[in-house]
C-alpha cells in the first residue's frame, strides 16, 4: 500500500450496517486485502476527522451465486476484507447519513 487513501475501498451500506451506524456508532467498510487494524484506524481518523475507539476486521469468503437457467454457468462473488469501525460517543460519519 502506498497511501492511507488506498486502505479503504468503499463503504458497505446494508440493512445491518444501517442499524449499526444508527444505534451503535459502528460503520462498515470494504478495505484492502493487506490492511491491518492500525492502518484502517489511521485512514478513518485522517479522512473523516473522527476518533476511532475500535476496529474489527473480517475476511468475508467468496460465495457461489445463483445458476442461470441452463445450470451450466456459475456466478462467483469474490472474497474481500471488511472492517467494522466503532467511533467515539456522539460522533458520526456524514456519508452514512440519510436524506436530510
Amino acid at each position: 500500500m502506498t497511501t492511507i487513501y488506498d486502505v479503504i475501498r468503499r463503504p458497505l451500506v446494508t440493512e445491518k450496517s444501517s442499524w449499526q451506524s444508527g444505534k451503535l456508532a459502528q460503520y462498515s467498510f470494504e478495505v484492502a486485502v493487506d490492511a491491518t487494524r492500525t492502518l484502517v484506524k489511521d485512514a478513518v481518523e485522517t479522512m473523516f476527522d473522527v476518533d476511532v475507539l475500535r476496529v474489527n476486521i473480517l475476511n468475508v469468503p467468496a460465495k457461489r451465486g445463483r445458476r442461470s437457467r441452463s445450470r451450466r454457468l456459475l456466478v462467483r462473488k469474490p472474497a474481500f476484507k471488511k472492517a467494522i469501525v466503532t467511533l467515539a460517543e456522539g460522533q458520526t460519519l456524514e456519508i452514512f447519513e440519510g436524506v436530510k
